[in-house]
C-alpha cells in the first residue's frame, strides 16, 4: 500500500514538523542564538548573561500566565520526569492521589507509588476516556496532568483542595495552550520540549506559597533521604537568585526565552483561541472523512494540543507515514507506540500553523483517498 504514492507539491506543508514532542523549534530562533557568537554560549550559569536570561524566562512567564506576585517560578535540570521523583520525595507529606488516563500519568503514579514513606492511590480511566478530577481530603497532594500526551486527553476542570492539600498540575504537553487558571494550582509544571519549542532537559515549575512552603518544611526533615539534586531548598534558592542549581543547556533556555517572547506577543488568551481553532480544523475532519475518527468520543475532554485520530484498519498508516518521512514531508504523527492502535497523533502547538494542518489534513485524505 501506497508504494507508488506521489506527493502533491500544492499539498506539501511549509514545515515537516507536527510531532508531539520535541516540538518545532523555529529556524530563526536557531539563527539569533548564532548571532550571540562567543557572548553566551560557554558561559557560567552563574555569570549575568545566563542569569539575566533565565530572569527574562521567569518574567516572561509571569505575563504570560498572570502569575499572582507571591508565586514562585523555579527552574531545574532534569525534565518532568525528574519532577515526579522529585515531588514525591519532596512535596508529599503523606498521600498523594493520582487521576490518570494515559502513559504519562500513570508513569507519575508509578513514581509517587515506589517512595515507601508515602501513600500513593490511583483514580484511573480505560485510555480512550477524559477525567474530571476531583478532591481527596484524605490525600495532602493531589495530582492532576492537564493533557495527556499519548492518549490526547485533556482535563476539563481543576478540583478545589483544601487548605492543607497542594494541587499539583503536570503541563508538560499542553502548558501554555490548553485553557488553565494557574493561580488556581499550587504547583504548575513542564517540561519546554512541547508548546514553549524548546529541547528537553529543563524543568519549569510555578509555586504557590503554600507548595513553597510545603517543599522547605519538608527539605528541613533531617530524616528523609532525598538526594541534593532533588532538595526544593536548594532548587527554590538558586530560583530565586535567577539561577539553576547545577549547570543548565543554554541553548534549552534560549529557545524557551524566544518562544515566550512571541506568545506574549499574542497574549494567553489568543493563543487558546487559535488552539481551538485549529482543534476545531482536526477533529472536523476526521469526523467528516469515513475513514477516520476522533479517538476521544466525548468533545470536551478532547485535547486542544494533540489530536489523535483513529483510522480505518483498512489504511495501513505506518505505511503511509514511512512514504511522508522518506520524502521528507511530515514527520512524527505516528500513534504512540504502546497504545498499539491504527493511529495519528497529530501536535497542534503554538508553532505549528493552522495553514500547515489544512495541507496535512488534505495530505492525508489524499493519499488515503488514492489507495481506497
Amino acid at each position: 500500500m501506497f508504494e507508488n504514492l506521489e506527493i502533491p507539491s500544492h499539498l506539501r506543508p511549509s514545515d515537516p514538523r507536527f510531532g508531539s514532542g520535541p516540538s518545532l523549534i523555529p529556524v530563526s530562533y536557531v539563527q539569533r542564538l548564532a548571532e550571540t557568537g562567543p557572548h553566551l554560549l560557554g558561559t557560567s550559569h552563574r555569570k549575568a548573561p545566563i542569569k539575566n536570561l533565565v530572569k527574562e524566562v521567569q518574567d516572561g512567564l509571569r505575563k504570560y500566565f498572570n502569575v499572582p506576585d507571591d508565586y514562585s517560578i523555579v527552574l531545574g535540570n532534569g525534565g518532568a520526569t525528574f519532577l515526579f521523583d522529585m515531588i514525591g520525595l519532596g512535596m508529599v507529606e503523606k498521600k498523594i492521589t493520582h487521576f490518570t488516563c494515559g502513559e504519562f500519568s500513570q508513569k507519575w503514579f508509578k513514581s509517587s507509588k515506589s517512595i515507601p514513606w508515602i501513600e500513593a492511590e490511583e483514580r484511573a480511566v480505560d485510555f480512550g476516556q477524559g477525567i474530571t478530577p476531583e478532591n481527596d481530603p484524605s490525600a495532602d497532594y493531589i495530582a492532576i496532568t492537564l493533557n495527556e500526551t499519548s492518549t490526547g486527553v485533556q482535563i476539563d476542570a481543576l478540583p478545589e483542595v483544601g487548605p492543607n492539600t497542594i494541587l499539583g498540575v503536570d503541563a508538560t504537553s499542553g502548558g501554555g495552550q490548553c485553557p488553565c487558571d494557574v493561580s488556581k494550582t499550587d504547583f504548575y509544571f513542564f517540561s519546554p520540549q512541547k508548546v514553549f519549542a524548546s529541547e528537553g532537559g529543563l524543568f519549569v515549575g510555578i509555586m504557590s506559597p503554600k507548595a513553597r512552603e510545603r517543599a522547605l518544611k519538608i527539605a528541613e526533615d533531617n530524616s528523609r533521604y532525598v538526594p541534593g539534586i532533588m532538595n526544593w531548598k536548594t532548587c527554590i534558592e538558586n530560583s530565586d537568585k535567577n539561577q539553576t542549581y547545577n549547570t543548565p543547556a543554554i541553548s534549552t533556555l534560549f529557545f524557551l526565552n524566544e518562544q515566550i517572547k512571541a506568545m506574549n506577543t499574542d497574549g494567553y488568551e489568543n493563543v487558546q483561541k487559535e488552539s481551538q481553532r485549529k482543534a476545531d480544523l482536526v477533529y472536523g475532519w476526521a469526523e467528516q472523512k469515513s475513514y477516520l475518527s476522533p479517538y476521544i468520543s466525548e468533545q470536551k475532554y478532547r485535547s486542544v494540543a494533540v489530536a489523535t485520530i483513529d483510522v480505518d484498519d483498512k489504511v495501513d498508516v505506518n505505511a503511509l507515514l514511512k512514504v511522508f518521512e522518506r520524502e521528507k514531508v511530515v514527520y512524527g504523527i505516528d500513534a504512540y507506540r504502546k497504545l498499539g492502535r491504527n493511529q495519528l497523533r497529530i501536535a497542534m502547538f503554538h508553532n505549528i500553523t493552522h495553514a500547515d494542518l489544512e495541507k496535512l489534513t488534505q495530505l492525508i485524505s489524499h493519499c488515503i483517498e488514492s489507495e481506497l
